[in-house]
């Protein structure tokens, strides 16, 4: 009797695991952003321009089952090329030592990605909000996803410390850091 629960269980778990289609993300439609409050009083925006990830959803029961992403981090775009060489110094990413950020999801459940970040030589558990905007057939007869992930995070966390204190009070570069990540992905 022992046998025939382990065997249902496993053919149960494997297709399960079988409805969950892979996908690539189309970098073309897809964007890595980020926010984070300037002096207090404005916010500064950029992206990660070189990125790419393991990608597996169940079309049927709308679930990831699989997210795994890299970014390499000297790819961190925010305009102005002073600035980006700064954060791309030892003083933020220190990208001569650590290239890539990765991302590895451990569980989705109720709209959220829950998985670990690891940025700076640090790994850190994070949960970012997840939204399925629709899966769709595009011209060529390929299937394509499009998801936002949302969250936020604080730097210090990952041993990204840098800061100045402002005359007034106050520094310069806040420590919470939101995610805004649009991605449109590719059925494989």
């Amino acid at each position: 009797m022992r046998h025939i629960v382990l065997f249902l269980s496993a053919t149960a778990l494997f297709f399960s695991f079988a409805q969950a289609k892979e996908f690539v993300i189309d970098n073309t439609h897809s964007n890595i952003g980020f926010s984070i409050k300037h002096m207090m009083i404005s916010n500064v925006k950029g992206s990660f321009g070189n990125y790419s990830a393991d990608i597996d959803y169940d079309v049927d029961k709308k679930v990831f089952t699989k997210l795994n992403a890299k970014i390499n981090a000297s790819s961190i775009d925010t305009g102005i090329t002073k600035r980006d060489d700064h954060l791309r110094s030892a003083d933020f990413f220190n990208v001569d030592q650590f290239k890539t950020i990765d991302f590895t999801m451990s569980s989705y459940k109720d709209g959220k990605v829950y998985g670990k970040l690891s940025m700076h030589g640090v790994t850190k558990d994070v949960a970012l909000n997840a939204t399925v905007h629709g899966v769709v057939k595009d011209f060529q007869g390929h299937q394509r996803i499009g998801f936002s992930l949302e969250g936020q995070i604080n730097r210090k966390d990952f041993g990204l410390n840098w800061n100045k204190l402002l005359e007034g009070g106050g520094l310069t570069v806040d420590e919470i850091v939101k995610i805004a990540i649009e991605v449109e992905a590719i059925e494989l």
